[in-house]
């Protein structure tokens, strides 16, 4: 069907690099299928595709889809195997997938439960996250393999989150652009427990918009109908009641994004926002933020409309609010980042346009440094801390790059230095201290080449 679609057939589509550049290695066949996939959903918009179950469970589609699993890692599902057993012997891992590769062609598969585990949220509390077991997580991959290209043709320029080559600094520049343009009044929208929330009737309607196999519909049906084990198993495990897909699982970030689509598409339709009130929406994931010149009941109860009585969701009214930029000190936290208009540095009569690390998200580096530096961890050899601190530390600061985080590298740096220092100290009872002539500053980042941001 569309593993013949020429690329100029119905007018010349621009392939985005995603799907022009083979970034992740994929066999070439399977490149090629997806390629040729987004080709002829972005050339029929309206087509739905009806014979793709026999590509997810190609031997080569298998294959690649246990390689970005074993790239991702993660931990074994409810039951218990790991990545390592199944590597442990070749044998094993081409009887893993062959497994899997027979199952799918004798339409005998089925999930096993998903494993409930609670973890901590960038903003403070628990959310749950749902993991499923190996089996799965390669179906689950092999299946987004394949139908990632039919909805990335379908999804908008407006969203950045969990897709291929997009990246939450592609969305920070995108409201760096928007209060460029002027508008700065912004609706900052928090939808509550988003994933666990998802109607499935709904959800399913958005992808027969595009999928007609009754196959791959079964796939993700039972997906999401799976149960929930807690993890340790000591409670029977429990039946979704028809909304929410698990967070952790490999096809959910990609569903998810479906189901707001149509939300970022009603936005742009006749009676949104982008019309009546010149407005823009910037989306990562769940997390969007609309911004326009003024926002009044006119964006706010089409919003609520729209999410609530329209697509079964929850606008969480305690975290969202309206931020209007131009007032003073007043602050937009967004993916991490704070934006701010600040008073010039040179005196001068304005104000500059600050992007910097939130105060959250200094904090939850600052208690992940206090949890390395614990003294449980005193038995770790000096040198291994120290390189677990900087890929660490790298990492962190290589995400806030951008705008002006000097300030808080500064801070961050002081904080690692004395937190370390105190560390050092207590490690044995004998007392740690720099060699003759040396302060502490010499030692922790010339000797002991602690990175300094």
């Amino acid at each position: 069907m569309a593993e013949n679609t020429p690329t100029t057939e119905k007018g010349r589509v621009e392939i985005p690099e995603a799907f022009m550049v083979n970034h992740k290695s994929l066999p070439e066949p399977l490149f090629t299928l997806r390629k040729k996939l987004y080709i002829k959903a972005k050339q029929e918009p309206k087509f739905r595709f009806y014979a793709l179950y026999d590509r997810i469970y190609r031997q080569d589609v298998l294959a690649a889809a246990w390689e970005q699993v074993v790239t991702n890692n993660g931990s074994p599902g409810v039951d218990g195997v790991s990545i390592k057993t199944i590597q442990a012997n070749p044998e094993r891992e081409d009887a893993f997938l062959e497994e899997i590769h027979q199952s799918l062609k004798e339409k005998c598969y089925r999930p096993q439960a998903v494993q409930r585990v609670m973890i901590e949220k960038a903003n403070g509390g628990e959310r749950p996250l749902g993991i499923p077991t190996l089996r799965d997580r390669v179906v689950q991959t092999a299946t987004k393999l394949i139908l990632e290209p039919i909805f990335e043709a379908d999804f908008l320029d407006t969203s950045y989150g969990f897709r291929p080559k997009r990246s939450a600094h592609q969305a920070l520049d995108a409201i760096t652009e928007q209060l460029h343009q002027g508008r700065t009044a912004i609706y900052d929208a928090d939808l509550k427990a988003y994933f666990d929330s998802i109607p499935h009737d709904k959800l399913m309607a958005c992808v027969e918009m595009r999928i007609t196999d009754r196959s791959v519909l079964k796939l993700i049906r039972q997906w999401l109908k799976a149960p929930i084990e807690e993890k340790g198993g000591k409670t029977k495990p429990r039946q979704r009641k028809g909304e929410g897909t698990p967070q952790g699982g490999v096809i959910s970030p990609l569903l998810a994004n479906l189901y707001l689509h149509w939300f970022d598409k009603r936005f742009h339709q006749k009676g949104g926002p982008a019309q009546f009130a010149n407005a823009r929406i910037i989306r990562y994931a769940d997390d969007f933020v609309i911004m326009a010149r003024y926002i009044g009941t006119g964006i706010t109860d089409w919003v609520e409309a729209i999410a609530e009585d329209w697509m079964g969701l929850t606008i969480n009214r305690d975290k969202t609010k309206i931020v209007n930029l131009r007032e003073p000190k007043a602050t937009l936290n967004f993916l991490g980042y704070s934006y701010r208009y600040d008073k010039d540095l040179r005196g001068r009569d304005k104000r500059y346009l600050n992007l910097f690390p939130s105060k959250e998200a200094c904090a939850r580096r600052r208690e992940k440094v206090r949890q390395q530096l614990q003294p449980k961890t005193s038995h770790v050899p000096i040198p291994e801390l120290i390189a677990q601190l900087n890929r660490q530390l790298n990492g962190w600061a290589g995400y806030f790059s951008k705008g002006y985080p000097r300030k808080s590298y500064r801070e961050m740096n002081w904080f690692v230095q004395r937190r370390l220092t105190k560390h050092l100290k207590r490690r044995s009872q004998r007392p740690y201290r720099p060699r003759k002539g040396e302060t502490w500053y010499q030692h922790l980042y010339g000797n002991l080449g602690l990175v300094q941001l």
